[in-house]
């Protein structure tokens, strides 16, 4: 057994502060928990006999035992409650609010210091804890019809934000991207990125981690437990917040932890291979492609990236979002242009960005990426459907040549009916589909490390 099994498959919880109305917290989280269908859960009221159907503790002295207890009141009583579930519980999620955020660290170092003394380990506190599409816990204040859950996947998900957590989640849940586990740590006093890193990096599930960062406790055990992802060969994508001065004041309000410098972070991460995503959007689209993709950012040999477009605009504005990153576009390989042109129209565009023009043939794709293929280390295909020669025969083509390629390659297309057979044929293959050129540069940019 790992060491955080309890928190993110236990068998039984205890909620002190359940309630029997979902306009309650407590009584959110209590019907959250009971979509857990083989759990054991010991809802604690000092009113209520019963909740939602579930037989209810008056007081936690009755408690026989639960692998995690999850803690839902008022700041002052939470160092009680702890005291309370000594030797009954390894694990406590500690919702409550008004600790350090609020400017009461003296209560978090209380609660800090009587966790040790339990034996109990702590997520939060004000968090949100976990929720797992393995075991089905979910332990979130937030009702699953305000915020659909994502589906079960292969990606990992670390956040001191909540806010950035509903929204992560809401993008999935209408992209379909998969995740194996999400952890919401909030201020932090117990168990942080770091601890789920190393987690994650034993769990058979995950494939690649994404994490939102406000600050780093521990530089060092930060660096060691993402060393432990690249090990197992799981690539690790942060987004920082706190990159100027009043977002560094910002993030110390939220979770009362130290930003630190940004500047410094950043290049921390280049120095040990971490990629590091520079928006929401590029975390959330960077998990998709991630999650699709059947390329390892931790293999890639370098970052020559081949354009390949129908539509001269789309692949200008990819070229931008490269130049902005410092991500070259080498010309083609003499030899190889000689070739493409005794196959391929003169007119053709025969550049980085390669121009097949509103003239294409699906097979055109696949002559120029057959060529270019040993001498491009990413590939960023833009196929604008609106034309007649782009078919969803296309699907195909893509399809055959992600099977026979370690390499990166993403798409750009659109939305309209034959675009759509495209898509889902090519994400269906290993490529991952993004509907704007630039976001799909910037994600064959993650691809690349």
């Amino acid at each position: 057994m790992k060491v955080l099994d309890n928190l993110f498959a236990p068998r039984s919880v205890c909620l002190v502060g359940a309630s029997h109305s979902e306009d309650k917290l407590g009584g959110v989280v209590l019907k959250n928990l009971l979509g857990k269908r083989d759990l054991k859960i010991y809802p604690v009221n000092p009113v209520y006999d019963s909740l939602m159907g579930v037989p209810a503790l008056r007081e936690i002295s009755a408690l026989p035992g639960a692998d995690l207890a999850i803690i839902i009141r008022p700041a002052p009583e939470v160092s009680g409650i702890l005291k309370e579930l000594k030797g009954k519980t390894r694990f406590a999620i500690i919702v409550s609010a008004g600790f350090s955020e609020a400017g009461h660290d003296d209560l978090q170092q209380e609660v800090k210091k009587t966790a040790a003394s339990a034996g109990i380990q702590i997520l939060g506190p004000n968090c949100m804890g976990i929720y797992n599409t393995g075991s089905g816990l979910d332990t979130f204040i937030l009702p699953s019809d305000r915020v659909p859950r994502p589906k079960r996947g292969n990606i990992g998900f670390t956040t001191q934000s909540g806010a950035v957590l509903s929204l992560i989640f809401e993008y999935f849940h209408a992209s379909g991207t998969g995740i194996s586990a999400a952890a919401h740590y909030g201020n932090a006093a117990g168990l942080d990125e770091c601890d789920f890193y190393s987690y994650f990096a034993g769990d058979k599930n995950t494939k690649a981690v994404i994490s939102y960062l406000e600050s780093i406790r521990d530089g060092r055990r930060f660096l060691e437990s993402a060393g432990k992802l690249a090990a197992e060969g799981k690539p690790l994508l942060v987004l920082k917040a706190g990159k100027g001065h009043a977002g560094q004041s910002a993030a110390f309000s939220h979770t009362g932890r130290l930003a630190g410098s940004y500047g410094v972070f950043s290049s921390v991460l280049r120095q040990f291979g971490i990629t590091e995503a520079m928006d929401l959007e590029e975390l959330a689209d960077g998990a998709r492609g991630l999650s699709v993709s059947k390329a390892n950012p931790l293999k890639a040999a370098g970052r020559k990236i081949l354009v390949l477009t129908n539509g001269g605009g789309a692949g200008v504005l990819a070229a931008d979002e490269f130049a902005r990153r410092g991500i070259e576009l080498p010309p083609l390989p003499a030899e190889s242009e000689r070739l493409l042109r005794e196959k391929l129209p003169d007119f053709y565009g025969f550049g980085n960005p390669f121009d097949l023009t509103a003239q294409v043939r699906d097979e055109d794709y696949g002559i120029v990426l057959d060529e270019l293929h040993p001498h491009y280390d990413g590939f960023l295909i833009i196929a604008l459907s609106a034309v007649r020669g782009v078919t969803e025969g296309l699907a195909g083509i893509l399809a055959a040549f992600s099977l026979h390629t370690v390499k990166p390659v993403v798409l750009h297309i659109g939305t309209d009916p034959v675009a759509g057979t495209i898509a889902a044929g090519a994400e269906a293959a290993g490529i991952p589909v993004f509907s704007t050129p630039e976001r799909a540069a910037k994600v064959l940019g993650v691809l690349l490390g």
